[in-house]
């Protein structure tokens, strides 16, 4: 499924991948987070996710043009959850709105892991 906006010049299709990528660039520069994690469901386990495969932990879904947000995440040991979370939902929120032109509906945050860094 793809976002789409009517201008007076025509019409501009976004991918949701297009969104992942770029939420997911926007994610793992915020405090806090360590990066994205892929779950795997069979097996239970949780990896932490390369740069090039942000998209992996991020699921976009689009409903009337709104967009709708479930990131999986690894936290650094010893943080705010709370705090990060909210950080987190603020700046892609903003980000992501003034990228796509789009309006964010919901952004759902599931901590998949803790990292200690050194």
């Amino acid at each position: 499924m793809k976002g789409r906006m009517n201008t007076q010049l025509g019409a501009v299709l976004i991918d949701t991948d297009v969104i992942a990528k770029y939420a997911g660039s926007v994610a793992v520069e915020c405090f806090g987070i360590v990066g994205m994690a892929s779950v795997n469901m069979k097996d239970g386990l949780v990896k932490l996710l390369k740069r090039e495969s942000l998209t992996h932990g991020i699921q976009v879904t689009l409903n009337a043009n709104k967009i709708t947000l479930d990131f999986h995440v690894i936290v650094v040991y010893g943080v705010n959850i709370t705090s990060v979370a909210d950080n987190l939902i603020a700046t892609v929120k903003y980000k992501v709105e003034e990228f796509t032109g789009m309006e964010i509906e919901k952004i759902n945050i599931y901590v998949e892991g803790v990292r200690v860094i050194d």
